[in-house]
């Protein structure tokens, strides 16, 4: 594919953040990247990227010609597709980031299946209870549950987060379960760091309860461990505690009230005229994996 070197070199610049990601990738060396990107801004005219000391970014006009070099890219593609026969099958690098308890829960155990259906893809698989930067970071897909996504990526809704109240039966038993929303002043709470305010909605009413966790984290797993140790009371997702609550270790308190149903889980990956096929491929995989109703059937009638 005829493309020119110093657009191809800008193009990998703009994907990876730096110099020194796009030379890696093009095989020069830094200094010679520096150079040919120099080279094409002088050749231009404009000004394409910020330097700093830690990362570059992008120009207004640097911006908006990645933008239309993506879609020259994409075009390109599309026609060496078409005349070729070529399926575009799924191949190379996939770097996936999930949210620890959710990636090693609902991912994990199905990422055989996957790789079996595309073996020519490399995957990498983070497990981080960030919100990773997906430019920053070089991530092609990440799973994240939240009550909304940023415009800078597409977001693919894959489900419901739904979260409830719920206690081990030790726990109650010892404090006595709360009768009514403002009982929980008097209960311990419990948290990972971040996961506070709650923000309950009961009968189109939506309370935000602000407390510091009697124990402090940054491990929602370890949240969920302290709640099944009898430590106190947490606010958990179905698709987290719903085996729990099947069995009997953890019980709902305050029924009527549960998180906010805009928590949604996401599937999110950077803007692109042409998305990778091992992308689309893991969101397909996803929206087939991941289906909140199996959970819906954990919790007691």
């Amino acid at each position: 594919m005829a493309f020119d070197p110093d657009y191809a070199l800008f193009v990998a610049v703009a994907a990876g953040g730096s110099l020194s990601a796009a030379a890696r990738s093009l095989h020069i060396s830094p200094a010679m990247a520096s150079k040919r990107l120099q080279r094409l801004e002088n050749r231009l005219g404009v000004r394409l990227v910020h330097r700093t000391t830690r990362r570059l970014a992008l120009t207004e006009a640097g911006a908006r010609f990645r933008d239309d070099l993506d879609a020259v890219l994409a075009a390109l593609g599309e026609a060496e597709a078409r005349v070729t026969g070529a399926r575009g099958e799924p191949a190379g690098p996939l770097r996936v980031s999930a949210p620890t308890s959710f990636g090693r829960l609902h991912v994990a155990p199905h990422l055989g299946a996957f790789l079996a259906a595309y073996p020519r893809i490399d995957l990498a698989f983070d497990l981080s209870d960030h919100f990773v930067d997906l430019l920053g970071e070089r991530v092609d897909c990440a799973i994240r549950i939240a009550g909304a996504v940023p415009g800078t990526v597409v977001a693919h809704r894959l489900g419901e987060s739904r979260r409830v109240l719920c206690a081990a039966p030790a726990y109650l038993a010892e404090h006595g379960a709360p009768g009514r929303i403002g009982d929980l002043a008097g209960h311990r709470l419990l948290a990972a760091d971040g996961q506070m305010p709650w923000r309950l909605v009961a009968a189109g009413k939506t309370v935000a309860i602000e407390r510091a966790s009697h124990v402090r984290t940054n491990s929602s797993e370890m949240i969920r461990e302290l709640a099944l140790g009898g430590v106190g009371i947490a606010l958990r997702s179905l698709w987290d505690v719903g085996d729990a609550l099947r069995d009997g270790r953890l019980v709902r308190v305050l029924d009527a009230w549960e998180g906010s149903a805009e928590v949604g889980i996401y599937a999110v990956h950077l803007r692109s005229p042409a998305v990778p096929a091992a992308v689309s491929a893991f969101v397909a995989f996803l929206r087939e994996t991941i289906d909140p109703r199996r959970w819906e059937v954990m919790t007691p009638a």
